[in-house]
């Protein structure tokens, strides 16, 4: 496939059966300013490593599909940030066809991972039915992803600025398995848990790896979400960044703030409003991500 890349580190491990983990490109260039993105890619995929698996992040590099960046690129994305563009599923075509480089979101990432591969993917939240939508119809195209690509994608629940109860309705409607590592309760992004219950609880990444692999021998279509707890220490306070995220929708609407910009622009909101503490509770739910993604990835490998 001429508009498919495998890095060399990547193409060997899957040759060779080993564990390998997708990883998302927006959170370098729309997800944090430099040069804290690109230092902290480049410590998730050190850590991929020290788990014992491949890191693959993805992205578009000059119109073509590329599951495993070299540093440089990471390096150019993170420099670049915002002015890259953002892509989702219906802006491939476009980055493809004008041989654009472009930052994937969770749905593009799960599609480069599938086309290359790849079963596993770590991320910090996925995006999901946003709060309005009822009026907005805002949801974001990560959630028919989820449905209709088998890729599975561990994160520390929904993004805390969506609406969770919708999300995850939506979710099921779609018949995505939504499983609830070491919890019954749906973690909210930047705390451990919501007033959600997950419908699947599972204790052990094993026990995962073989529910993703039966899944794999049914033939079934879709992937699978692994809401994965922000470690207790990185908690913030429910009810606190409650408030903080209804001041920035307040914001945002003010502003006249729609589509793919929304997400990028409460994130940055929150990370001010926060004094930065909501950006180092994102990188560490990335990095407790990464690591539950790479031993689900382990035992798929086996």
């Amino acid at each position: 496939m001429n508009n498919l890349k495998i890095g060399k580190e990547v193409q060997q491990a899957l040759e060779k059966g080993l564990p390998v983990v997708a990883l998302e490109s927006t959170i370098i260039s729309h997800g944090m300013p430099y040069p804290q993105n690109v230092e902290t890619a480049l410590a998730v995929e050190d850590l991929v490593r020290q788990m014992g698996a491949v890191p693959a992040t993805c992205g578009v590099v000059d119109g073509v599909l590329t599951a495993g960046l070299t540093r440089e690129e990471i390096e150019e994305f993170g420099k670049v940030g915002k002015a890259i563009n953002k892509v989702s599923r219906r802006d491939l075509p476009f980055s493809v066809a004008r041989k654009e480089s472009g930052a994937t979101t969770v749905a593009s990432t799960m599609i480069i991972a599938h086309k290359a591969g790849i079963k596993v993917f770590a991320t910090g939240g996925i995006g999901g039915v946003h709060r309005g939508a009822e009026t907005t119809f805002d949801i974001s195209a990560d959630i028919d992803e989820l449905a209709k690509t088998p890729v599975l994608v561990v994160c520390a629940g929904p993004k805390a600025i969506l609406d969770l109860d919708k999300t995850l309705e939506a979710l099921e409607t779609r018949g995505v398995p939504v499983v609830g590592y070491q919890t019954d309760w749906l973690p909210a992004f930047y705390t451990r848990e919501s007033s959600l219950k997950v419908p699947i609880r599972c204790d052990s990444a094993e026990e995962i790896a073989k529910a993703f692999d039966a899944s794999y021998s049914l033939g079934f279509d879709g992937g699978m979400l692994v809401a994965n707890p922000i470690p207790e220490e990185y908690s913030l306070d429910g009810d606190k960044m409650e408030q903080i995220i209804l001041q920035a929708l307040e914001k945002a609407e003010k502003l006249s703030i729609k589509g793919k910009e929304i997400t990028p622009f409460l994130l940055e909101e929150i990370t001010n409003q926060t004094g930065g503490e909501s950006l180092d509770s994102n990188i560490q739910l990335v990095f407790n991500n990464v690591k539950l993604a790479c031993q689900i990835a382990k035992g798929l490998a086996k």
